[in-house]
């Protein structure tokens, strides 16, 4: 089922302006400053499992955004900006560098 735009609107309103997303097969990937951070998969916000992200998604469920893919953690703190602009700041300098073409 692919995510809906409500929610890709709801999710982006929720997180920080850096955040630029992009259309890919029905579903969202997300990006802050440039990176991948996650992405939006069936209406649910998934985040890589970067150490800064382990530390404050300790009990987060591990879920697969699609067939075939790697585990990414589940973020169900969708509501709380502060955490999720929180969360970003710590993920950014953990995430790879934007690959060239």
């Amino acid at each position: 089922m692919p995510s809906t735009k409500s929610y890709r609107d709801f999710i982006l309103e929720q997180l920080p302006p850096e955040v630029t997303c992009r259309a890919m097969m029905g579903e969202y990937v997300l990006y802050y400053r440039g990176k991948v951070f996650g992405g939006i998969y069936d209406d649910r916000l998934l985040v890589k499992p970067v150490p800064a992200a382990l530390e404050r998604l300790e009990t987060a469920a591990r879920e697969l955004p699609y067939a075939g893919a790697k585990e990414m953690l589940l973020v169900e703190e969708v509501e709380d900006r502060e955490f999720l602009r929180d969360l970003l700041e710590a993920m950014e300098p953990e995430l790879p560098e934007k690959q060239k073409k």
